[in-house]
C-alpha cells in the first residue's frame, strides 16, 4: 500500500518571486507532485485567475486535488497528462496563452521513498520505475532485454557513468543465469562490476545507472524539448517560464534553449547586419541559475542539486 504522497517543493520563494504572478493571470505547473508549488501560486491568484496543474502520475493529481480544497474560488484543475503533451492540454481547455509555465523536473521524494515504485537503489522493490504506470516499459524489460551496446549507450549518456560498458557486459553475462528483478539485486551487482577505485566515490555505485534507467523509461528528455517547444508558443507576451533541474543534461537542455530563444540569429559574425530572419523570442532572466541555499538543503537534502533557470517571452 502506498504511503501518503508527501513532496517538499525546492526553490518555493524563488519560484514565486520568477514567476511574477498576477492575480488575474493563467499560469501552468508542468509537474504538479504533490501541489507544493501550485499552492502557492494558487495562494497568489484573484478569482479571475486559472491554474493548470499537470502530471501522469495518478498518486500525485490526487495528492494535488486535496490541495485544491484548500482554496475555494480559485479556478484551479488538474489534468492527467506528461508535460510533453502541454500544447494539446492548452488546446483542449482553450487557453488564449499562458502568463507563466513552471516545471520541477525529475523523480519526487514520494515516488523515491515508495520502494514499490522502483526508483529508489536503496530499498528493495520491482524494477519498475515508470512515472506514468499505464505505460509498459520498466526498468526491468529494459536490463533484460536491451543489447549490451543499448545499455551501455543508455549508461553513458543519460547516467555520464564512466565504467558503461563495463556494467552493461556484466548485466548481460549475468541475466542469463538469472533476470533481473529488484532495486537492490541491480544495485548491488553494479556495485560489483566497478573497479575498487569507481565504488569508493561518495555517492552510491548505483546512482548514475538508476538516473539513466529512470530517464529511458520515462522519456525524460525527449519530453522536456517538447515541452519547452509547445511552451515558448503558449506564453504570453511578458509571461516567464521557470525550469528546475537536478543534472546536467537536463540544465544543459534549458540553459541551450534558452540561449537560442534569446540569440536565434544564424548569421556569420562577419555580417554587418541579419539576414537570417530569425527574431529573439525574450531574454534570459537568470544569467546564472538560482541554486538552493545552505539552510534550504540542509532542511530538505533534494535540494543540493537543483538549478532554476527562468526565461522571459517578449514579443
Amino acid at each position: 500500500m502506498s504511503q501518503v504522497f508527501e513532496h517538499i517543493p525546492v526553490l518555493f520563494d524563488e519560484c514565486m518571486e520568477g514567476l511574477c504572478i498576477k492575480p488575474d493571470g493563467c499560469y501552468i505547473d508542468c509537474t504538479a507532485g504533490g501541489g507544493g508549488h501550485s499552492s502557492g501560486i494558487a495562494a497568489r491568484l484573484g478569482k479571475d485567475g486559472m491554474l493548470i496543474s499537470l502530471d501522469k502520475d495518478d498518486e500525485a493529481l490526487a495528492a494535488c486535488g486535496e490541495k485544491i480544497k484548500l482554496f475555494p474560488g480559485i479556478n484551479w484543475r488538474t489534468v492527467r497528462s506528461d508535460f510533453a503533451d502541454i500544447g494539446d492540454v492548452a488546446e483542449s481547455l482553450n487557453l488564449e496563452g499562458a502568463d507563466g509555465i513552471l516545471a520541477d523536473l525529475g523523480v519526487s521524494s514520494h515516488q523515491i521513498d515508495t520502494p514499490e515504485r522502483g526508483f529508489s537503489y536503496a530499498s528493495e522493490g520491482p524494477l519498475d520505475m515508470r512515472m506514468d504506470r499505464t505505460r509498459t516499459l520498466t526498468a526491468e524489460k529494459i536490463v533484460n532485454t536491451y543489447s549490451e551496446d543499448r545499455l551501455a549507450d543508455i549508461f553513458h549518456l543519460y547516467g555520464e557513468e564512466r565504467f558503461s560498458r563495463r556494467i552493461a557486459a556484466g548485466i548481460v553475462r549475468d541475466r542469463k543465469n538469472e533476470p533481473f528483478t529488484s532495486t537492490l539485486q541491480l544495485a548491488g551487482r553494479i556495485a560489483s562490476y566497478m573497479p575498487g577505485h569507481g565504488r569508493g566515490e561518495d555517492q552510491h555505485p548505483a546512482r548514475r545507472c538508476f538516473q539513466a534507467l529512470r530517464i529511458e523509461v520515462n522519456g525524460e528528455l525527449d519530453g522536456l524539448n517538447s515541452m519547452l517547444d509547445s511552451g515558448i508558443r503558449i506564453l504570453k507576451d511578458g509571461g516567464r517560464m521557470c525550469i528546475i533541474t537536478f543534472h546536467s543534461l537536463e540544465d544543459r537542455i534549458v540553459k541551450d534553449k534558452f540561449k537560442m530563444w534569446e540569440n536565434p540569429c544564424t548569421c556569420p559574425k562577419d555580417f554587418p547586419v541579419c539576414v537570417c530572419g530569425r527574431k529573439p523570442l525574450g531574454k534570459v532572466i537568470t544569467r546564472k541559475p538560482v541554486t538552493a541555499s545552505a539552510e534550504e538543503i540542509k532542511s530538505n537534502r533534494r535540494a543540493h542539486s537543483c538549478k532554476l533557470r527562468i526565461f522571459e517571452k517578449r514579443a
